[in-house]
């Protein structure tokens, strides 16, 4: 066979891994024509069509199915070369995170200024979104990790690892006055600033309010923690938030907690690639121990790194 044009295998292996023409395309900044005449003149070099119609949607052939199981292990292991590559680009990593908007973003601060030396040996960008996009753009190469609040489904993520860091309890707080009946009865009362429904607190605290047989009014529900504390601090409604900083909250007159929940934990996972443990940044996540950080205590020396950190950056 004479050489094959890589652009078109990519256009196939982007339109499969998107599940359509139109998503691939809009993916590759390009019109969705164009992604199919490439993926044409892909088929006619290698002798047979690559997808089969199924009802609307688009099928893998039996040709299509082997072509992009070697495709996906020659891009895979080109992206990883590029993030090798990436990191010593210059005479520091670049560590880019992406950070789930549910969570609370001091305590996934801490977390990742625990991990980043003084020297400049580490350059870190940050990205926030939904756990869902922010998984997309994992799978697609585009960050080293992400610090979220559920844990990676192996299953439909192949090659993408989590280990959980840590959780914390959650407090329920409001202006005053506060609310004349006791808690958790109160949530009735006030109507509620709430997670939505897309992060895992948000569906914990469903849960929980119909376990405890409560039906509280809605004001508003937030993928992004902090807009919905800001919410809170301005307005009449109840909002929750980690009870570690209750301190810190209450400093806001004239906002009181109402009640704690030690079943409702917001919890904390790292995700990333397998290849990426190989990152000391990511490494040292892994086996720095978190315990008094989740347990309240808001001190920069209270999380234990491993000692042998200093001789990976070396």
């Amino acid at each position: 066979m004479s050489h094959l044009n890589y652009n078109h295998l990519y256009y196939f292996w982007m339109t499969q891994k998107k599940g359509s023409v139109t998503k691939a395309a809009e993916a590759l900044f390009l019109t969705p024509q164009t992604v199919t005449g490439q993926i044409r003149q892909l088929e006619q070099r290698l002798g047979g069509k690559l997808f089969k119609r199924k009802g609307r949607q688009l099928e893998a052939s039996e040709l299509g199915q082997l072509v992009f199981q070697y495709a996906d292990r020659m891009f895979s292991l080109s992206y990883e070369m590029l993030d090798i590559v990436n990191y010593r680009k210059e005479d520091h990593l670049v560590f880019e995170v992406g950070i789930a908007d549910a969570l609370s973003k001091r305590l996934a601060s801490r977390v990742l200024l625990s991990v980043i030396p003084n020297d400049g040996s580490i350059h870190l960008r940050c990205y926030e979104s939904t756990h869902e996009m922010l998984l997309e753009q994992l799978s697609q190469h585009k960050l080293d990790m992400i610090l979220s609040d559920c844990p990676v489904d192996s299953a439909q993520h192949a090659g993408l690892l989590s280990k959980k860091l840590g959780e914390c309890d959650i407090g329920f707080y409001c202006r005053e006055p506060l609310p004349t009946r006791p808690f958790p009865a109160c949530l009735e009362e006030r109507r509620l600033l709430i997670p939505g429904r897309r992060t895992a607190m948000g569906r914990q605290l469903r849960h929980w309010l119909e376990v405890q047989g409560l039906k509280p009014q809605i004001l508003g529900e937030f993928d992004d923690a902090a807009l919905m504390k800001a919410f809170g601090f301005f307005n009449q409604g109840i909002f929750v938030a980690p009870a570690i900083y209750r301190d810190a909250i209450l400093q806001y007159q004239p906002v009181v907690e109402i009640g704690r929940v030690e079943e409702l934990k917001e919890e904390y996972y790292v995700i990333f690639a397998e290849r990426m443990i190989q990152h000391p940044a990511v490494k040292r996540l892994c086996e720095s121990d978190f315990t008094s950080l989740f347990s309240g205590l808001d001190d920069f020396s209270a999380v234990t790194p491993p000692a042998t950190f200093d001789s990976e950056l070396s």
